[in-house]
């Protein structure tokens, strides 16, 4: 076997593997996974993106199939996918351009608070709920969960070393 096809073995594999991990992680706290309050520790996952940026796929992969099984309908899945999407990548654009991965976190956070707006956007369109409170506090909790997780997936970055695994 060749190291390119090794590699995207290895790409797969770890992808499906967080994919897995996300989906678990998301079904554990169902019952304030989705709606205007959303406290989803597999949120803490979307951190990965910081150490590698091919984690995006996996991440992005679990959101879509969560909200496709349990969410409120192919809204959540373009909705919740396209907000997962855009906060990965753009801290996906980061990675050559920010050394410190404290930063990196921080912004990371900030990103995936703002884009909540999607979130509450798509929960005005389904479930007729105000869209500026919906965004607060879909904005807080997402703020919440991330700020939360970022030392620890920083300490299990500094055990496990992310960046080398893809």
């Amino acid at each position: 076997m060749n190291l390119t096809r090794t590699k995207r073995m290895t790409f797969v594999i770890t992808n499906g593997v967080i994919m897995a991990l996300y989906l678990a992680l998301t079904i554990l706290v169902s019952p304030v996974a989705s709606g205007p309050i959303q406290f989803r520790i597999s949120e803490s996952l979307n951190h990965l993106v910081v150490f590698n940026r091919n984690y995006l796929w996996g991440i992005f992969g679990g959101v879509v199939i969560y909200n496709l099984i349990f969410g409120m309908g192919w809204l959540d899945v373009v909705f919740g996918g396209s907000q997962t999407l855009i906060a990965l990548a753009l801290t996906a654009l980061l990675e050559n351009k920010i050394n410190n991965i404290k930063v990196r976190m921080g912004i990371n956070v900030f990103f995936f608070t703002i884009s909540m707006a999607l979130i509450a956007w798509m929960l005005h369109l389904t479930a007729e709920l105000p869209f500026w409170p919906t965004y607060g506090w879909t904005a807080v909790s997402e703020a919440i969960i991330m700020s939360l997780s970022a030392p620890v997936m920083y300490y299990l970055n500094k055990r496990l070393h992310f960046a080398e695994h893809i």
